[in-house]
Order: C-alpha cells, then structure tokens, then sequence
C-alpha cells in the first residue's frame, strides 16, 4: 500500500510510510481554492503554517500573525480537504511560556476549524505545552532547526545547528519531542548530514525543509513551489512554475483589451 491508496491520511499512516521507506509529501495552504488543488493531487500532509504571515499578509515575519488569523485560514482549508492530513501551526505567542495557554490554543483550533494536529516551535523549552496539548488528545508535530517564530533570537536565517553544540541540543530535543508523544516533527534549515542522522534515531516520521533528502519527507511554501513569490531564493527551493509572471501576464493583456475595447465582444455580453 503507497500513500496514494489512503482514502484518508491519518497520523498513523504517516508512520506506517516512514517504517515503509515511502517518502512523505507536504505543503502548506492558506485558502479553499489552493487547498482543494493540492489535496485533488494527493498531497499527504497540508500545513496551515504561520507563513500565512508572510505570504498572504506581507509582513516581514511570521511574528504578527494572531490565533484568530490563523483559525479563519485553517478554516477555510478544511473545508477543501478530503484525504490529506490537516496541521496548524500554534502563532506566535498562543504558547510560549505558559502552558495552560498553549493548551486552550490548540483546543480552540482543533474545536474552531476542524484540523487534525497542531504544530509548534521549539524542543526542551516548550516540553511541558506540548505535553498538556497531547494530554487533551491533541496530535503534536515538533518544529527544530531554524525556527522562524525565534527570528529575533537568531538574528539571521541562515542555515542553523552548524555548531556541535547546538547540534547536540537540536538531537536531544528531537528526542524529547519523540518520548512527549509528538507525532512528528520538521527540521528547517540543518546540515543534511545531522537531519539524515536525527532521523535514523527517530521512530516517528522527520519532515525536512532545507534538510537535505535523509528525511522521511518534503514541506515547502506553496506560493514558492508554484512562483508566485520572487523574492525568496533559497538553495532548498524548486520552482515548479513562475505563476508571477504568467498572472502579471494575464493582467496586461486584459488591461490592453479593456483598453482597447476588445473585451467584452459580441459573445461575451447578453
């Protein structure tokens, strides 16, 4: 059985892909009309990520977007999904800090929108939400490497987890998100050659992105994969296609028709 044969992919499935070889594919979604194409295509996982903050919102980071914000996109992508996996990430601070906090968080998006699992930032220093979040029965995915939400912190988003130091603290994490009771967790932007190793020692499914092809599986921003975005060029990003300029494209030539009284013609009016 492949991922394609699920009718619905479950945490479980994930599992079973990861103890089967099978590589997982993952992509994030915003919105109904995207998320109805990416689930029609048998994506295994859609993450509603706080890169909403970034891609449909313009900020600079993922730190201004609020719970509310992200309840309504992930809202609107489950209403889209029949067979994929829905996760959410937590925004920044809906649980940090406090645990209580973080629980009622996840409880009001898995309750508000109908998603499947949240995802949050961080490995020791945010253990105890993550085990209140699992004690409600709510599937936790572990997020380590480059965590966006800590920006300011790093001060760069340059590849992280170089250092053995950090390296040491990123694989003990990665551990006790495992032992927590995480369902699995994604490594952004590590050297491929400790993401390959974090995942060996793992039972549960590593999603990378910027981290090389030892993982169990690939997320990446959807507006990137399809070119929608210019100006994020990553060495990790494939561009499948370059919507920018075909919908820039698109514009001109109706604003040419508009302009020039082609549109509408006989045919397109009533």
């Amino acid at each position: 059985m492949s991922g394609a044969d699920y009718k619905k992919v479950t945490t479980h499935a994930l599992l079973e892909m990861k103890q089967r070889g099978e590589k997982i594919s993952m992509l994030t979604a915003y919105d109904f009309s995207f998320a109805k194409i990416i689930d029609d295509a048998n994506i295994d996982v859609v993450l509603v990520g706080d890169s909403a903050s970034n891609v449909m919102a313009g900020h600079v980071s993922t730190l201004p977007i609020t719970l509310d914000q992200m309840i309504y996109h992930a809202q609107s992508v489950i209403r889209a999904i029949d067979r994929a996996l829905v996760v959410v990430d937590l925004p920044f601070g809906s649980y940090q800090g406090n645990s209580k906090e973080a629980l009622n968080s996840a409880i009001r998006i898995m309750k508000e929108s109908g998603a499947h699992a949240i995802k949050l930032e961080g490995g020791e220093e945010v253990l105890e939400s993550v085990k209140r979040i699992l004690s409600a029965g709510i599937p936790v995915m572990g997020h380590l490497g480059l965590t966006p939400q800590s920006i300011f912190k790093f001060g760069t988003y340059s590849v992280r987890a170089k250092e053995e130091a950090e390296a040491d603290k990123l694989r003990a994490d990665a551990r006790l998100l495992e032992d927590a009771g995480c369902f699995g967790v994604v490594l952004e932007k590590i050297p491929a050659k400790l993401a390959t190793q974090v995942t060996k020692s793992l039972n549960i499914p590593v999603i990378g992105i910027g981290a090389g092809a030892g993982v169990d599986g690939q997320v990446l921003v959807l507006h990137d994969l399809i070119g929608l975005t210019k100006e994020f060029n990553p060495r990790f990003l494939r561009r499948y296609l370059n919507l920018y300029d075909d919908v820039k494209g698109a514009v001109e030539n109706y604003i040419a028709d508009v302009k020039s009284k082609d549109f509408p013609n006989e045919e397109e009016q009533y």
